[in-house]
């Protein structure tokens, strides 16, 4: 092979692999999958409450979070999406930067200061170089602050993970790359007990709603998703 031939054949490989981003397959569309991202704009999504969210926009078939190095509050508006979902299953691919903090929280109400006062969050962290000392419950693939994962399954910093979380009727599993992290059921006494001996205490809006957004984190870490997928059921 030439290497006119060979830098062709790399460049349509290269154009091959872009395109299978941010799309469904005709098993995914037949399977009732639903795009949530169309890998050009921010259509579909909006700030938490409105609010302005200059730190997200789509860069190469991504969604990037370009946080902030002053600001890392939990407070900073989420990327939210417009629509509603009650039971579901949602496929995110994401990687992080290091040091990261992030999070994908669901069933979300909007009208309060942050989403994760009311939704549930799988979480997103450096769990090997973040600045401070992270509790099991705080590690990537958590039920954060409820459950933590039951194995560790992220991968290196700056490669891509998938993400997968299964919620009907309450019953709850977060999946990361093919592994399970979290199996929990919402709304039953040991959960009940659970929020309200933990750091849910003081936020009796948590866990509410069974019906909500699903809101991206911006917790001031520079963090990119692609191939945002739901299936509503």
């Amino acid at each position: 092979m030439n290497k006119l031939v060979f830098f062709v054949s790399l460049v349509l490989l290269t154009a091959c692999a872009t395109k299978s981003d941010n799309v469904l397959t005709s098993e995914e569309k037949n399977a009732g999958w639903e795009l949530l991202f169309d890998g050009k704009t921010l259509d579909g999504w909006h700030g938490f409450n409105g609010k302005p969210a200059p730190a997200w926009k789509v860069e190469e078939g991504q969604i990037v979070c370009d946080g902030s190095d002053i600001d890392k509050s939990d407070m900073r508006p989420d990327l939210t999406s417009d629509k509603q979902y009650e039971n579901f299953e949602l496929s995110i691919e994401w990687k992080i930067s290091p040091q990261s903090n992030s999070g994908i929280i669901y069933l979300a109400a909007e009208g309060y200061e942050a989403p994760w006062m009311t939704g549930p969050e799988y979480q997103i962290i450096d769990d090997e170089n973040f600045p401070e000392k992270l509790e099991n419950w705080q590690k990537t693939g958590a039920n954060y602050a409820m459950n933590p994962p039951l194995i560790a399954a992220s991968k290196p910093v700056g490669e891509w993970n998938h993400t997968l979380i299964k919620l009907k009727e309450g019953k709850v599993e977060h999946w990361l790359n093919g592994q399970k992290t979290v199996d929990c059921t919402m709304w039953t006494a040991e959960w009940q007990q659970e929020k309200e001996t933990g750091k849910w205490k003081n936020y009796p809006s948590y866990g509410t709603e069974r019906k909500g957004h699903i809101c991206l984190q911006d917790h001031g870490s520079k963090i990119y998703f692609k191939n945002i997928k739901i299936k509503p059921f």
